[in-house]
């Protein structure tokens, strides 16, 4: 009977859509201008990795460490070629730091969808109600939730929620998205002309519509 209750939700969570990669890379903001600086256009995904890897642009001791941070940018930055490229040409061409990491948020929200469910379903609503302060307890409430309903790609225990959590609330500081090193509040909604210019034009490209 045991048996017969828990695989259903084990085959659940095999297709769930959150994952806890946040935890081992959050924004990063420097290491991603740093691999998008010296990235060779002009060859493959898998070459430019391996040159990263060899050469440790990042300056990390542990190569575990490079390999967990490269995984997660080759699925934010690095699965559009047109993507790599323009985000290639605007770290180099100074592009204004605060439209550049909107657009690293952008990205790394459609490659991540617990971090994209992080804003539309915990802060969105709680700014819908007028209000911006955020703590900890709203986003552990919500993930422990999503745990007991499958979503998440294992069982995740307290500790593991309380960390990824955590690695939320950093990595939307870190984006822009909130502001605060303890006590954390949602900052204003503001997109750069620049920002707004790159999205217009991607959403054009890929044909997306509101």
């Amino acid at each position: 009977m045991r048996a017969n209750t828990i695989e259903p939700l084990e085959r659940l969570r095999s297709s769930a859509p959150y994952s806890s990669k946040i935890i081992k890379a959050g924004a990063l903001i420097g290491d991603t201008k740093t691999l998008l600086s010296h990235w060779d256009v002009n060859a493959s995904v898998k070459e430019n990795i391996n040159r990263v890897q060899r050469d440790n642009v990042f300056g990390k001791a542990s190569r575990s460490r490079v390999g967990d941070i490269l995984a997660i940018f080759r699925h934010r930055y690095l699965t559009e070629e047109s993507v790599t490229k323009a985000l290639v040409t605007l770290v180099r061409g100074k592009f204004p730091a605060a439209a550049l990491e909107r657009l690293f948020y952008f990205h790394s929200a459609r490659a991540d969808r617990l971090l994209h469910d992080a804003v539309t379903e915990i802060l969105a609503p709680v700014r819908a109600r007028g209000l911006v302060d955020i703590n900890i307890r709203d986003f552990e409430r919500s993930l422990a939730r999503w745990v007991d309903e499958g979503k998440t790609t294992g069982h995740w225990s307290e500790a593991t929620v309380t960390r990824i959590a955590q690695g939320l609330l950093s990595a939307l500081r870190d984006f822009g998205v909130l502001q605060g090193a303890v006590n954390k509040k949602i900052v204003p909604a503001y997109l750069p002309v620049e920002s707004f210019a790159y999205l217009v034009f991607y959403f054009k490209q890929h044909q997306i519509r509101s």
